[in-house]
């Protein structure tokens, strides 16, 4: 198997080939993704970011269930919200002059909106977040300064009695939060 690249990386830049393993089940371990976003193994968080990068590359997802795959082992770890997260963005423009977001996950993932990565709103916690997919059914959700930040760009615009905050990237309108008027 060859090395895994845990350098910043698009999904046309190559990860593990963790769709194409289909190893037995070897059991759970005891690790969980908190909804902050870090990783915890026995109950002590993983200080180790490159460390925490290669397992987030052999990340795989089946159902409501999330697993670690090699070639020979899958073992099942826990997820409370989201397994990545959004911690930078940045705004540039495409060469049709149409303004683009890239997203950059705490795991070195990047994710252009709208070229290789959506935004979808779902409940968490009793309110309705966006989350940017990555790959695989997988989802992250964005740190608070992040989507502070995206706010701050979006657009409000009026459908009936709600109004959707939305973002444009490559040409296609994200919604990433609405409310109701009173």
């Amino acid at each position: 198997m060859p090395p895994i690249n845990l350098d910043p990386i698009t999904l046309e830049d190559g990860y593990p080939p963790v769709d194409k393993w289909h190893p037995e089940y070897c059991g759970t371990m005891d690790m969980v993704i908190k909804a902050n976003g870090e990783w915890v193994h026995e109950g002590q968080v993983i200080k180790r970011d490159k460390m925490v990068t290669l397992f987030s590359r052999i990340l795989w997802r089946e159902g409501e269930d999330y697993f670690l795959v090699t070639p020979s082992e899958k073992v099942q770890i826990e997820v409370e919200d989201a397994p990545f997260q959004v911690v930078r963005y940045e705004e540039s423009v495409d060469e049709h002059g149409q303004p683009v977001c890239c997203f950059y996950t705490k795991t070195n993932d990047v994710l252009t909106l709208g070229v290789d990565a959506d935004v979808a709103l779902f409940e968490y916690d009793d309110a309705l977040l966006p989350y940017v997919s990555v790959r695989h059914g997988m989802w992250a959700s964005f740190h608070r300064n992040v989507f502070y930040q995206l706010v701050e760009q979006a657009s409000v615009v009026n459908d009936g009695d709600t109004q959707l905050v939305q973002l444009i990237s490559a040409g296609k309108a994200y919604t990433i939060g609405t409310f109701h008027e009173m």
